[in-house]
């Protein structure tokens, strides 16, 4: 009896190592897969001393966009807005994307210093403008005074408005409105909070105003 549960035990074992070997192995492979084409071979790296020119993607179109004082060179699809270049190839997230239909500004950018609904607007037609994300504003180091105001005058709850209205709220300031909150609501309708941040909002905004 004793013999047959050292049997069953040693053949126990023996299943476990078998698939952890396997597993290993598998694993390896996967490992070896992946870095292999990140890798290049000594033969390459001494027949090709300059970067070649990066392969042409099919459908679509070359463009250079100067984003936060960089220059890009990328590609896009003709069709590509400026919200979704912004987002899914330079990976500027700051930027959001809510109605896709202009009608809510959470994707407000500056394009020369005007805010724009970035949702409506072609990538490939901005290869000539400075472009300005909320990432292009401030730093946590170093706040922009509208940054700062709306922390101060909390300014937001969920946050996902807050940087197109951040982005507006500095562009509004530098246009030709009047100095009541009645103004700030007219010149900020274009952004919607859903939370309700509303009176904040402004208070934020005026508060820079102040001091500009």
């Amino acid at each position: 009896m004793a013999i047959d549960e050292r049997e069953k035990e040693s053949q126990t074992s023996l299943g476990r190592l078998t698939r952890r070997s396997f597993l290993s192995r598998v694993g390896a492979a996967t490992a070896a897969t992946a870095i292999s084409p990140l890798a290049p071979s000594p033969a390459s790296a001494e027949t090709s001393p300059t970067k070649t020119a990066p392969e042409t993607i099919p459908g679509t179109v070359p463009i250079t966009l100067r984003v936060n004082g960089q220059v890009h060179a990328i590609q896009v699809d003709p069709r590509a807005t400026l919200l979704d270049t912004l987002r899914e190839t330079l990976y500027l997230t700051g930027t959001k994307k809510g109605c896709d239909h202009g009608q809510c500004g959470a994707c407000t950018v500056h394009v020369n210093g005007r805010r724009i609904n970035s949702c409506l607007a072609f990538a490939a037609m901005q290869q000539n403008a400075e472009i300005t994300t909320i990432e292009g504003l401030g730093t946590p180091e170093n706040l922009h005074p509208m940054q700062s105001s709306f922390v101060e005058y909390d300014g937001f709850q969920c946050g996902y408005c807050t940087s197109g209205q951040i982005m507006s709220a500095v562009a509004m300031i530098k246009e030709p409105w009047g100095s009541g909150d009645a103004d700030v609501m007219e010149a900020m309708s274009g952004n919607i909070c859903r939370c309700g941040a509303y009176p904040n909002i402004v208070a934020a905004v005026q508060a820079v105003r102040r001091t500009s």
